[in-house]
């Protein structure tokens, strides 16, 4: 049976795929801040007709000893074949708001959070002979966006990160894939108060996370329109891409 290991399983994105990965009869060692809603969690999951597919490995991603202990702990209970590194947050910085502390707090947990769990994962992988690594970032990454410096900052961090990684990876046998979600229903998108379009649910995200894990590619991106629109947008000249941006703030608070 094969082992996952999932970031941020607590709620939104990582909870819905703890739920998916279980009804493809995955095992799973889920980690978040939050153990009692993994414990909730587990429960579901047996609730579902799944006992014993998940097992809750509390854990703050942003204490370097404690993920790998973590990983070393998972290492011995058998072969790792996939990390999700999902765990992650995010919240509006208007540019009037801007602040180093914002900025600096969601790289904790975007960037270096992730880069702990990484450094220790890699580890494994290279012992056992390889794996997949997934790191969830966000179509936001792709261009500088409105109210989302801070955020699309760590996001893209994330996606240059596995981009760099991807190759000099895949001589270990390790595969490096990244996720680019759009907008999500999740408690932290509950937070914006502008319409999000093409916003899917985090049990429709889940699915289609799932189903890219086992296909060739780099990347999974979704939805379909709204990530190619995204990809225009980055592939804009800065002079056109700036006045499309103007507009559509001016539009927006007209």
């Amino acid at each position: 049976m094969e082992s996952v290991w999932l970031t941020g399983a607590s709620q939104g994105i990582g909870r819905a795929l703890a739920i998916e990965l279980a009804k493809e009869k995955r095992h799973i060692y889920a980690s978040a801040r939050n153990e009692l809603a993994l414990q909730e969690l587990k429960q579901e999951i047996e609730s579902l007709g799944y006992p014993g597919l998940l097992i809750p490995k509390p854990l703050d991603i942003c204490k370097a000893d404690d993920v790998h202990r973590v990983c070393e702990d998972i290492q011995h209970e058998g072969r790792l074949d996939k990390i999700i590194l999902n765990a992650g947050t995010y919240h509006p910085a208007p540019a009037t708001e801007f602040n180093c502390q914002a900025l600096r707090e969601l790289f904790e947990l975007n960037v270096f959070g992730t880069a702990h769990c990484l450094e220790a994962c890699l580890k494994t992988l290279r012992l056992q002979g390889g794996g997949q690594i997934v790191l969830v970032a966000s179509l936001a990454a792709y261009r500088g966006l409105p109210d989302s410096a801070a955020y699309g900052a760590s996001k893209s961090a994330l996606i240059h990160l596995a981009e760099s990684l991807y190759t000099e990876l895949h001589a270990h046998n390790i595969e490096i894939k990244i996720v680019n979600p759009g907008f999500v229903e999740t408690p932290l998108t509950d937070k914006n108060e502008f319409t999000m379009p093409q916003r899917v649910t985090a049990e429709w995200a889940a699915k289609t996370i799932v189903k890219g894990l086992d296909k060739s590619g780099f990347e999974i991106r979704f939805p379909w329109v709204f990530s190619q629109f995204m990809s225009l947008l980055r592939a804009l000249p800065y002079g056109l891409y700036f006045r499309l941006i103007r507009r559509f703030v001016v539009s927006s608070n007209a």
